[in-house]
């Protein structure tokens, strides 16, 4: 099994599951503004998810000034992530704990 890193703002805290990480993320560190629409978002998955959810690819790569190979970075953690976590439980953990 591989561990998941946090990878924000060079973080390097290592986790067994990503649903640890994800909280991590979400706990340990500052919110992210959408620099396409000002929204306030944890950092790490939840921001990567606003942005590609809730914008156009051009839109996120005009605003952080990303090239393809950003966008297809981003998009591979998100999938992976997506594949792998029970964002269900997740969520209810970060409910329980007051961070979303």
């Amino acid at each position: 099994m591989s561990l998941w890193k946090c990878g924000i703002d060079g973080c390097a805290e290592r986790f067994e599951d990503v649903e640890s990480a994800i909280i991590h993320q979400t706990v340990e560190h500052d919110r992210h503004e959408c620099t396409v629409c000002g929204s306030i978002v944890p950092d790490g998955y939840f921001a990567i998810r606003h942005a590609f959810e809730e914008h156009s690819r051009a839109e996120y790569v005009r605003a952080y000034d990303a090239d393809s190979t950003a966008v297809r970075v981003r998009e591979d953690i998100k999938a992976a992530i997506e594949d792998e976590a029970d964002l269900r439980a997740v969520v209810e953990e970060l409910k329980r704990r007051d961070a979303l």
